[in-house]
């Protein structure tokens, strides 16, 4: 049974009185599914009206803020955080507090860490330590995953505890990291149908671990021991085997899996695939905004502190369209959240890994810049609508982990984290201005779109035209209950997928229900790769050498402003992997781009 201590409560004066109270007035509210002109009234940290002005009489003693020209969105949800955790012999600068800090300061109001323990450790014991750490720190909600480092009766058996007593759906298993966390099929196996019997959430980290030390063996060998070798020991193919191996084991048991962390083109196309073969069953995917924001040729020839800074796993790729691949596949649902992976090391610590980058400890920061970046790559760059950046930021991750509508949406009843956006302003990230711990940042000198100028977390203005006040251990630890009915109602055939409904256009979570239809200069087209048993049964004719597949499926077409030095939107391009190839074209409609947004 846990033994978690209970919250440490520090509320300063500046966070108590009126502020229990908010009036927001004059903004745009923002949901995944729809924006609409509306007022909000909030009291003891729930929304209690949403609604026109002429339909409710505010009290005294109120805070009103005037959101006139601004957005109302639910505040983020960073599904995807490492805070204070110990790897390869240090321990990640950002603690719960300054983690927790920094991402209010960026418009995350909740984040959900990975209890990591170690090998032949009590996952209990293990949760109850993460605990200790997050309840007498943490400045906002914040749920847990927690990892399965190993496997036996003990595990399986802890398992049920986790999910019926302590408040954990959702548990990550690792293809990687031989020897201290890899599990091996049979183990992912025997994992995915316990987490199917219980109701739960499988995550995985999928890179091919033997590969990998294979790789490894052999560049350590040839006196390649800087940190280029750390992408040099795990290309892309490594990550896209492992993905598809992983959906193939998870589909066994009808097991829900989320791949985390997807970096690559090879690792989205094996995973859009996986969802089209199972008719968008089973699987989830995402992405990181250190994919979205930067890529490998950030850091050649920068100097150790720098390229070691840029180390984290699956790495950083070389090939810089990978930014906006990744971002088209949010776009299109074929991934349907973005995480940080914050899990930041301050330049002495990644100084561990000279002349063996194997000791590099690994992570890079995120949590505070996610936000921005995604609008910033998103829906500035024309790729994504301000309902899609808010399912993408915030409530595909609340419905995933089944904390929705508590979170992730504008509504009453609703917690009221709230973050008021200005789509218009812009900011440049640096390393001497954000509020994390870390002593570098990847995103440095990057001007993005979208500023919050007011941070809500549970009703408490936490972050105000730039000042940051947060209270020390005044968030609370989120339960997140299984069978999330986001993702259960469609394994047992209660709804049905997009993928399965075959219409684009009436996509629900594709940012609102005319998404789909605006979505008028892109064609992502990912050929749905037949079973080759099929082919050898005579069913389907084999394809020519050299040809694309003859049914592509077009998921999705998007309008609006575009980033011209990040794309000619003119792309034409075909990928081989292993004889398999995948075709993403680019379109540049006949009247050209739009402006503003829809």
């Amino acid at each position: 049974m846990s033994t978690s201590p209970k919250p440490v409560k520090k509320v300063p004066i500046h966070l108590q009185s009126a502020a229990n109270r908010v009036y927001i007035k004059n903004g745009e509210i923002v949901n995944h599914d729809k924006s609409f002109k509306a007022d909000v009234y909030i009291e003891d940290g729930i929304i209690k009206f949403v609604g026109p002005p002429s339909e409710i009489t505010i009290p005294g003693g109120v805070r009103t803020i005037d959101a006139s020209g601004l957005l109302i969105i639910p505040g983020g949800i960073d599904p995807h955080t490492h805070m204070q955790l110990p790897f390869g012999g240090a321990v990640a600068v950002d603690d719960f507090y300054h983690g927790t800090k920094a991402a209010v300061a960026g418009g995350t109001t909740m984040i959900i860490d990975f209890v990591l323990p170690n090998k032949h450790e009590s996952m209990i014991e293990a949760y109850d330590k993460w605990r200790s750490w997050a309840d007498p720190k943490v400045c906002c909600d914040y749920g847990l995953h927690v990892g399965i480092t190993w496997w036996s009766k003990s595990v399986s058996e802890e398992l049920g505890i986790l999910c019926k007593e302590l408040g954990v759906n959702s548990f990550k298993t690792f293809m990687a990291y031989k020897g201290l966390y890899q599990l091996n099929d049979s183990d992912l196996l025997d994992v995915f149908e316990r987490i199917r019997q219980l109701n739960g959430v499988a995550m995985v980290h999928a890179e091919n671990g033997d590969i990998i030390a294979k790789n490894t063996q052999r560049l350590l060998a040839e006196g390649i021991n800087g940190p280029e070798g750390h992408e040099l020991s795990r290309p892309e193919e490594v990550e896209a085997e492992a993905v598809h191996r992983a959906c193939v084991l998870a589909h066994q048991s009808d097991c829900p899996l989320y791949v985390v962390h997807v970096m690559s083109k090879s690792a989205g196309i094996e995973l859009a695939r996986a969802r089209q073969r199972y008719r968008g069953r089973y699987i989830m995917g995402e992405t990181l905004a250190a994919a979205l924001g930067t890529d490998a040729t950030c850091c050649f020839h920068m100097g150790y502190e720098h390229e070691t800074a840029h180390v984290l796993s699956p790495p950083l790729r070389p090939d810089p369209t990978t930014r906006e691949f990744l971002m088209k596949l949010l776009a299109n649902d074929d991934l349907q959240l973005t995480g940080s992976d914050n899990c930041t090391f301050n330049k002495d610590q990644k100084a561990k890994g000279k002349g063996d980058f194997t000791k590099i400890p690994n992570g890079v920061n995120g949590v505070e810049d996610r936000m921005s970046l995604v609008w910033e790559k998103g829906v500035q760059a024309g790729l994504l609508d301000p309902c899609r950046f808010v399912a993408v930021t915030s409530t595909n991750a609340a419905k995933i982990f089944n904390i929705y509508p508590q979170k992730g949406r504008i509504a009453v009843g609703s917690d009221a984290d709230i973050v008021i956006w200005n789509p218009n302003a812009t900011r440049t990230i640096s390393k001497d201005t954000h509020h994390q711990a870390c002593d570098f940042n990847i995103f440095e000198g990057m001007t993005v779109h979208g500023v919050c100028e007011f941070v809500l977390v549970r009703g408490r203005i936490c972050a105000e035209r730039g000042q940051v006040r947060v209270a020390e251990g005044f968030g609370r630890f989120i339960p997140t209950p299984v069978r999330p009915p986001f993702v259960y109602d469609i394994i047992e055939g209660k709804v049905q997928s997009a993928v399965q409904e075959d219409h684009p256009e009436e996509r629900q979570n594709g940012g609102g229900n005319s998404v789909a239809k605006k979505f008028a200069e892109l064609d992502i087209q990912i050929p749905i790769q037949e079973p080759i048993s099929a082919m050898l049964a005579g069913n389907l004719a084999m394809p020519a050498e050299g040809s694309l597949c003859s049914t592509p499926s077009v998921r999705g077409r998007v309008d609006g402003k575009h980033d011209m030095q990040q794309s000619s939107f003119s792309i034409s391009e075909e990928l081989d992997r292993g004889g398999v190839r995948a075709c993403i074209k680019v379109k540049n409609p006949p009247g050209g781009k739009s402006s503003g947004f829809w």
